[in-house]
Parts: structure tokens; C-alpha cells; sequence
């Protein structure tokens, strides 16, 4: 999600490249270099001034930012805390109160409704829940803070030129914790580039208006590289017997190719001129999916692959799909244990990230290299079992 699970990384202006350098200080200071810099973004000074002279730091965007535990839970977990009947009914329904505007989206822009109503199901519930946060102290917070300065420095001056357009309110607008507006959560620079009055009363309110938000987001989804007409995943029957070293995103054959290793869909038919990747989110003994480049769409909303996975997925379910295979996985780590694979793997020289107790992208692909290593296995799925094994190894 944008907002409960953390903005996607946009692309950054050439002046974000700076930004690391400009951050901390004292927040009065750190305000007066907003000032400075704002003519270099457009934005003349006088009202760069009006804008911040509201703002205040929100040591609650903070802690929000910090306290991201929920994805520390597995694929099934976290897919079944996500997904119910009940939301599934009301999307469902939701798809036919606004089909006009679905079937305006996916002529447009080419983007399936069941991708839309997933996204609008999981950022506010349907409108519902879009967050009370002052949006404009919270991207200034964020930006202020040194952790992801490149991220959300270039989201003030945009929210600047929403203000100097009349469409950003600095004291009243209110938001996701971290600064995205409205029932689909964009960012103040996804408003100005894929913002869209599709109810045709003339202005783009995506806080009020589901025809705005839903045409915005198709839009975006678009910019971002979605390619109409086309599958983002499949669940699949993999064999036993499997290759698991094939498995995960960075290795891609049609879906052709893995059909002739045995790889089948659980229902329909797979495309087979699309180049795939075969997907186990909870190991050889879990679910598995075939992702298509849509999939990898998902990751420039969003950069958690429980998140991706339980949102493409969820999108499949609303469209008539069935309940995935849950399988029998093998017992994960907790979040601690976690934390210890990730230091145990930086110390094998391998780049993870940040030790935060989440299987990330980095963390799986390094799994996966050590599972081939020690003759195990390669499913990227770390059992207590591999922790253990791995940390009695001192070297590579």
C-alpha cells in the first residue's frame, strides 16, 4: 500500500540527487533550505514561505514509518489477513456500481478493474480510510529525516505547486502518514502528472470522487509501464522433482518454456508467449505463481513482495480466480530470527539492506545462493534449520 505499507520510490528529479546532503539540522533550518532551493523547482520563494508556515515536525509519521512489522508475515498469513469474503463481495460489488468508469480505464489505459479495485481495497478500504495525517508536515517530516531524503524531498515541491495551483491546503489537506492523498494514495507528484477529472465536472478530486482516483490510477499505472492486455500472474503446479534454483524473480523464461519443465496452471491456461517467472513466496512446499511484467508493475507502486504478491493475487480473486493452494510450507523465521539471517548473510558479503526482519528481494536472492552452495534445496525460503546451518559457517 502507498500508505499503511509505505510509498513506492518514484522517479526523482535531477535536483533529488542533493538531497541526502540537505537533510537533518534543526527543522527551522531545514525549512529556510526548502525556501532556498524552491525556485530551482519552480516554486517562487514567497510562496514556498506561505507553504511551510504551518508546518511542524510529526514525531507520529515517524513512528509510523518505523513500525512496518506487518511485513514481516508470511505470504498465506498476511493474504488472509488482508483478503475476506467480505471485501472480496464489496469489490465485487463496487466493480459494477462504477463499470463505466472500469470499462473508460481499461480502453484508456488498458488497465484490468480487479488491478484497481485491489489497489482501492487495500490503501483505504473503498474510500473509507485515507488517513488523517497533515500531509504537508508529514513530507516535510519525511524529508527531514535522513533515511529517505531522496524520496520525499521532491514530494514538497510538488505539494508547493499543488498550493500555488489552489489545490493543496498545507494546514487542512490531510493524508497517509506518508503523504499520499486520497482513495487510491498518490503522491503530490502523482497528482500533478497522472491526476484525471473522470467524472467530468471539470476537477480532480481523489478524495472525494472514485471516477477521479479510479481514471488517475489507471493513468499511473499506465505511466509506470503496465501493458494492456496482458496477465500479471498465474498460480501454478510446479513438480516435485523441480529445479528450485530456477525459481524467483531474476530468472525469466516464457511461460511456454516452463510448461515444458513440467510447470502447469491450476486453472485455464498460461500465456505462453510471455516471458515469466516462476514465484514461491513460501518455498517448494507453498503456493507458486507464474509473474508476468505486470507483476514487476507492482513493485513501482509498491516495494514489498508480500505486499506485490497479496495484491496481484488479491486482483486474480476479485476476476473469478480460486482460492490459491495454501500447500504445507516449512516453519519461516520469526522476526528475530530473521534479523540474525540477515546479519549471518552481510557477513558472507552479501547486500541485504537494512537488517529489519523482513524477506525482502535481497534477502531471498541471497538465500537462494547459499541453498545452492551448502546442496540444499534453493527455494529462497530460510528455515530455522537453514539459520542454523548458516550460522555454524564462519566463512563462504
Amino acid at each position: 500500500m502507498r500508505s499503511t505499507f509505505l510509498a513506492a520510490l518514484l522517479a526523482l528529479s535531477p535536483l533529488a540527487t542533493a538531497a541526502h546532503a540537505a537533510c537533518g539540522g534543526s527543522f527551522s533550518s531545514f525549512k529556510s533550505g526548502l525556501v532556498s532551493e524552491a525556485p530551482r523547482n519552480g516554486i517562487d520563494k514567497a510562496t514556498a514561505e506561505r507553504f511551510l508556515a504551518s508546518v511542524r515536525k510529526d514525531n507520529a509519521v515517524l513512528r509510523a514509518d518505523r513500525s512496518q512489522g506487518v511485513f514481516q508475515r508470511p505470504f498465506v498469513d498476511f493474504s488472509r489477513r488482508l483478503i475476506s469474503n467480505d471485501r472480496i463481495n464489496r469489490g465485487r460489488a463496487n466493480g459494477k456500481k462504477y463499470a463505466r468508469v472500469f470499462n473508460t480505464v481499461e480502453q484508456r489505459y488498458g488497465v484490468d478493474r480487479g488491478v484497481l479495485l485491489a489497489f482501492w481495497a487495500f490503501e483505504t478500504d473503498f474510500g473509507k480510510i485515507q488517513g488523517n495525517f497533515n500531509t504537508a508536515n508529514a513530507l516535510v517530516t519525511l524529508a527531514h529525516d535522513c533515511r529517505r531524503p531522496n524520496l520525499f524531498r521532491p514530494q514538497v515541491f510538488a505539494a508547493m505547486e499543488l498550493f500555488k495551483r489552489g489545490q493543496f491546503n498545507p494546514a487542512k489537506t490531510t493524508g497517509a502518514w506518508a503523504g499520499e492523498i486520497g482513495m487510491v494514495q498518490m503522491l503530490p507528484r502523482d497528482i500533478i502528472e497522472n491526476g484525471t477529472d473522470g467524472d467530468g465536472d471539470g476537477r480532480v478530486s481523489l478524495k472525494t470522487s472514485a471516477p477521479d482516483a479510479l481514471v488517475s490510477a489507471g493513468k499511473m499505472l499506465r505511466s509506470l509501464g503496465w501493458r494492456k492486455g496482458e496477465p500479471w500472474i498465474d498460480e501454478v503446479i510446479v513438480p516435485q522433482n523441480f529445479d528450485w534454483s530456477l525459481t524467483g524473480l531474476k530468472t525469466q523464461k516464457r511461460a511456454s518454456d516452463w510448461a515444458k519443465l513440467g510447470v502447469k496452471p491450476r486453472d485455464g491456461r498460461l500465456a505462453n508467449n510471455l516471458r515469466a517467472s516462476l514465484i514461491l513466496p513460501q518455498g517448494r512446499r507453498g503456493p507458486a505463481f507464474l509473474a508476468y511484467p505486470n507483476f514487476n508493475v507492482y513493485f513501482e507502486w509498491n516495494q514489498s513482495f508480500t505486499y506485490v504478491l497479496t495484491a496481484a493475487y488479491f486482483a486474480t480473486r476479485l476476476n473469478g480466480a480460486q482460492v490459491y493452494n495454501a500447500g504445507n510450507p516449512e516453519k519461516g523465521l520469526s522476526g528475530n530470527q530473521m534479523k540474525r539471517l540477515q546479519r549471518a548473510l552481510q557477513q558472507r558479503g552479501y547486500n541485504v539492506g537494512k537488517v529489519d526482519g523482513i524477506l525482502g528481494a535481497n534477502t531471498r536472492d541471497a538465500v537462494q545462493k547459499e541453498q545452492i552452495r551448502l546442496k540444499l534445496p534453493a527455494d529462497a525460503w530460510p528455515t530455522p534449520a537453514f539459520l542454523a546451518k548458516l550460522e555454524g559457517k564462519k566463512t563462504r
